[in-house]
């Protein structure tokens, strides 16, 4: 008796053990697992200017940095815009310099001989008015003789004041009026250059953040729409996990907790922290709880961050997450 209990009382604690592991097997809850994503920060080159692509230097798949040029558009309406306001500059520039630089020495020289002559002029219809006066008062001559001398003495007076006036304008110079006006054309065909030059160079699309392509939108010769994007470059180094998680879960993620998610395309564990969540609109996210508990259930968003970076991590792969129940 003691040896068929001996082989006996270990078979039945094995069959104990195996009954009680299949009973708990089958009345326990299983894992919750949930599925979700990896999502990644994407940036849309485009330009201001409409043009015909001329030509596009990345394909997808490329690596590129920052500043690296991207594509080209083509814009001949601005590269004639642009001669056109260099030329318009370049008379502006040359009317202001002849403003500033005031009256040329040669419009001086011959005011002042102008003004000379006049003078001359006068003395001698002075000295001739004079002259006639003493022989009218001799009744020599006639007093309409008088009269014509002192007319012509008069006239020369007031040219000899006209020739001075214009010698002093042709000395002062424009006046300030016409050089403020001056400045400001010059100033405006300067801003107009600019603003062309600017434009002209937003035409060659660089990247303004490091990542890879993911996609190029147009073909060379195509027309290309003002703020339409041609490349879309994807930062993986800012990529993060994205579940859609039911309400009544997510007492189980909150909100600054870690996990180990599986990545099944790496076959691979990673940790990842909860950074955000939040509710999704009110279409189509609300879902209907067992009949009889009276409400219903929304769906919300929630963002995971690798705690540390995990190589070969791509947008689109998929994550698994195992809660218990």
């Amino acid at each position: 008796m003691s040896k068929r209990l001996l082989v006996i009382l270990p078979l039945l604690a094995v069959v104990i053990v195996v009954v009680s592991i299949v009973f708990w097997r089958a009345y326990s809850s299983p894992p919750i697992h949930l599925q979700g994503q990896i999502e990644a920060r994407q940036y849309m080159v485009s330009s201001k200017i409409p043009g015909r692509l001329a030509e596009v230097n990345v394909r997808r798949g490329s690596a590129v940095n920052v500043d690296d040029l991207l594509f080209r558009i083509d814009s001949p309406e601005l590269e004639a815009k642009l001669t056109q306001i260099e030329a318009l500059d370049t008379i502006s520039r040359s009317l202001a310099q002849a403003v500033e630089g005031g009256t040329r020495e040669e419009k001086v020289a011959a005011a002042r001989s102008e003004f000379e002559k006049a003078q001359a002029a006068e003395a001698l219809a002075r000295s001739t008015y004079e002259r006639v006066r003493s022989l009218a008062d001799q009744g020599v001559v006639a007093r309409q003789r008088l009269d014509e001398a002192f007319t012509f003495w008069q006239i020369a007076q007031k040219t000899r004041v006209t020739a001075g006036e214009i010698l002093q304008l042709a000395e002062t110079g424009p006046r300030e009026e016409a050089r403020t006006a001056s400045r400001a054309g010059e100033a405006a065909t300067t801003s107009l250059r600019d603003e062309v030059t600017e434009l002209l160079e937003d035409t060659m699309a660089h990247a303004h953040h490091a990542g890879v392509v993911s996609n190029v939108l147009l073909s060379p010769g195509e027309l290309v729409p003002q703020g339409f994007p041609v490349v879309m470059l994807t930062d993986l180094d800012e990529a993060w996990a994205l579940f859609n998680v039911r309400e009544d879960l997510l007492a189980k993620i909150p909100e600054g907790a870690e996990f180990e998610l599986h990545i099944p395309a790496l076959d691979h564990y990673a940790r990842f922290r909860v950074t955000h969540v939040a509710v999704l609109g009110d279409f189509a996210t609300w879902r209907a709880t067992v009949p009889g508990r009276g409400f219903d259930m929304r769906t919300f968003e929630v963002e995971m961050h690798p705690v540390d970076p995990v190589p070969g991590l791509r947008a689109g792969m998929s994550v698994i997450l195992e809660l218990q129940p």
